[in-house]
């Protein structure tokens, strides 16, 4: 018998290579005289590149696809040392940071969130997804009404969550860094037999902000169960995420029309007993089967219930303090604000395939899924004057703050008033995949209902959206793509007023998008180039007539289009063995090209639109040092000029960041540095009074795991 000798560190680059747990490796190593060595030829292989996407609904080979998605995988978030979802866009063309959990994507900002599949965003208001317990993103691009319902038609995050599997596996990390910065992680994931198994994780990290007085402290808890009883696998989730942001919610560091900031970005607006707290926990489980030969289901459901309560002081508005002709200060008002949200979301799927002929493959999926929401918003606020006012929160110098002398518990505040609003989402779909030898062809219809509700004000509609999608296979590396889908968004219910000319049809959009993929040199580099149009109509405008019924109410109109032209590139390869690199870039053209010429659309600007860079381009690169077991990653992000909500210049900016990654038997040390050379820039702009949110300056932090 030929027995392989494979050392420890040599069993963990082929696990990490195979995506299989470091548990695999022998336990014992045979006599050199008794074995042939295996040469594992290279670490880097397959890192970065995904060879399946699932946010399509129908689980597709990225050549055989339509669909644009973009897949960051779990290897690429530990290389770059990401926390949370802001780390991540430097991957996804097209993508660049609006503000908070928002983004900007293919010129339109965006919000929409889900985890698995579902909507129930744990990270209620104003906080930001972190990344313990996930394991890949996925960015669906363009409308994706026809799969999810209403949504932005730039595009939305698909979080897929870690879950049990029967392979074992366990970790323990530790890590520290500038600013205070100290944490710790554990995770083990365990076969139980009998058909169960089991994961369990925790993570803690605690870490000052550059801006003065602020700081963030994240408490994550995971666990999982499965159980496979043969033809079916049922696994139970439940989450708690406990976040303390001190001195929060930050808003941005006032900035001239030229860009430059007027103060330090230390500078906060906040007093140090400001806070924004977040308690969040989800429950979701989750049903899969293979009833019959060529038929598969799923069902999940998701519970999630959020409190986010914040108090801080909110710009509103520079002055000079001292006659100079210089803007020096700020007027502040003081927002005490508790927002709690219970969801409920329910999906589920059914996939028919079927080999119809000697090259001719067929696939139907039929779905349904349900999103029930109920938001209590408690609040009150106070604002202050240009002047020191008792009970009265004080004005806040921008060059010489002194904090600890305004103190809310000396305030007049009002009693606190409550909002209640709630949402209900419903559709029904239906999609067909039919191959017939190199083509691939792609139709599916989705039908939607909704009801809105604010107080005693309720609205209610239906909306229908298409997908259509066609893909010829070249060669088995190289395909072309081309697609046309469709979205929607319900008006806000406070625009459905009568009185004010409503109710309205839902916002609509659309895309024409074709292009190119590769998966060359036997899948080592996996690309794709897409050239796009989207189209976003029935946009709300002021009426230029003001009140033509006379009600006392002024009237919108439903009219106008916004058109965003672009192209992008994606690439993952494997340049050798040990080199594998990234690239994302991005051009963006988002321009208003229809309008009443009165009140432009929302986060417009002029003919163009807040936060919306014409380019974006972002890299990553990582060379493995096989000997050693040292990696070194080098990656840069660029964002070209971009424009404010108030039309303020925000200046273009290029960062680099850096890891050195050290790996030998179960043990992996990550040395990380973000914004490398220090550079002070704005990532993205808002409004005149709250400033520009300026990029994190440089951080550094060591990671140490031990694997089991």
């Amino acid at each position: 018998m030929r027995i392989v000798r494979i050392n420890a560190r040599k069993a963990a680059l082929i696990a990490l290579c195979s995506g299989a747990p470091l548990a695999a490796q022998p336990a014992e190593t045979p006599a050199p005289d008794e074995a042939d060595e295996i040469i594992v030829t290279g670490r880097a292989s397959r890192l970065y590149r995904a060879n399946e996407i699932s946010s399509g609904k129908l689980p597709a080979d990225p050549l055989a696809s339509p669909l644009v998605i973009n897949v960051i995988t779990e290897q690429l978030i530990a290389d770059q040392g990401a926390r949370d979802a802001q780390d991540l866009y430097r991957n996804i063309p097209g993508v660049s940071f609006f503000s908070y959990a928002g983004v900007t994507a293919r010129g339109f900002r965006q919000e929409e969130i889900f985890y698995d599949g579902l909507r129930g965003d744990p990270y209620a208001g104003f906080s930001v997804p972190q990344l313990f317990n996930i394991e890949r993103v996925e960015f669906l691009k363009g409308p994706a009404g026809m799969l999810y319902g209403p949504g932005a038609p730039g595009g939305l995050f698909n979080y897929i969550t870690r879950k049990p599997t029967d392979r074992f596996f366990a970790r323990v990390s530790g890590s520290l860094g500038n600013r205070d910065r100290y944490g710790g992680s554990a995770e083990i994931n365990a076969p139980l037999g009998a058909g169960f198994a089991a994961r369990a994780g925790v993570f803690f990290e605690d870490q000052d902000s550059f801006r003065v007085n602020a700081g963030s402290q994240t408490f994550i808890a995971d666990g999982g169960l499965r159980y496979d009883f043969g033809p079916a696998q049922l696994t139970l989730q439940a989450n708690h995420y406990d976040q303390d942001l001190a001195a929060n919610r930050l808003r941005g560091i006032p900035a001239d029309n030229d860009g430059n900031f007027l103060t330090t970005i230390r500078w906060n607006h906040n007093e140090p007993g400001d806070f924004l707290n977040l308690r969040s926990d989800v429950l979701q489980a989750r049903l899969e089967a293979q009833p019959v030969q060529g038929v598969t289901f799923d069902a999940t459901l998701r519970y999630n219930d959020a409190l986010e309560t914040q108090n801080y002081h909110e710009p509103q508005g520079l002055f000079d303090s001292d006659g100079d002709g210089v803007l020096d200060a700020t007027i502040r008002e003081f927002r005490d604000q508790a927002r709690n949200q219970e969801t409920w979301s329910f999906g589920t799927n059914l996939v028919w395939t079927a080999e119809l002929g000697a090259n001719v493959r067929n696939r139907v999926l039929v779905g349904y899924d349900r999103y029930t929401a109920d938001f209590v918003f408690d609040s009150r606020q106070l604002r202050g004057r240009n002047r020191v006012t008792p009970g009265l929160p004080d004005p806040l110098s921008l060059f010489d703050p002194q904090y600890g002398q305004s103190d809310p518990a000396t305030y007049n505040l009002p009693a606190m008033t409550r909002t209640l609003t709630g949402q209900r989402r419903e559709g029904f779909y239906v999609l067909d995949e039919i191959t017939v030898g190199p083509v691939i062809g792609v139709i599916g219809m989705r039908h939607d209902r909704f009801r809105d509700r604010s107080g005693t004000t309720s609205f209610s509609g239906s909306d229908e959206t298409l997908r259509a999608g066609l893909v010829y296979r070249v060669t088995p590396e190289i395909s072309l793509f081309g697609q046309y889908a469709q979205s929607f968004e319900p008006q806000a219910i406070a625009s459905q007023n009568p009185l004010a000319g409503g109710p309205f049809a839902p916002t609509s959009g659309d895309i024409f998008e074709g292009g190119v993929r590769t998966g060359l040199w036997g899948g080592r580099l996996q690309s794709t180039l897409a050239v796009y149009q989207i189209r976003r109509r029935n946009i709300l405008q002021a009426d230029p007539r003001g009140d033509p019924g006379g009600d006392g109410v002024n009237d919108f109109v439903a009219f106008g289009e916004v058109t965003s032209k672009g192209f992008e590139l994606d690439l993952a390869a494997d340049i050798t063995p040990d080199w594998v690199t990234t690239l994302a870039y991005a051009y963006n053209d988002t321009r208003i090209t229809e309008t009443l010429g009165t009140t432009p659309p929302t986060n417009s600007v002029g003919d163009r639109f807040a936060n919306a860079p014409r380019h974006k381009l972002g890299f990553w690169t990582r060379y493995q040092f096989r000997e050693p077991g040292i990696a070194i990653a080098f990656g840069g992000d660029h964002v070209s000029e971009q424009l404010s909500l108030d039309g303020q210049r925000v200046r273009p900016y290029m960062v680099f960041d850096a890891s050195l990654i050290w790996e030998r038997g179960p043990w992996r040390a990550l040395v990380r540095v973000d914004n490398l050379f220090d550079k002070t820039y704005a990532a993205s702009g808002f409004i005149t009074r709250s400033g520009h949110f300026p990029g994190e300056p440089r951080t550094v932090f060591l990671e140490v795991t031990h694997r089991w």
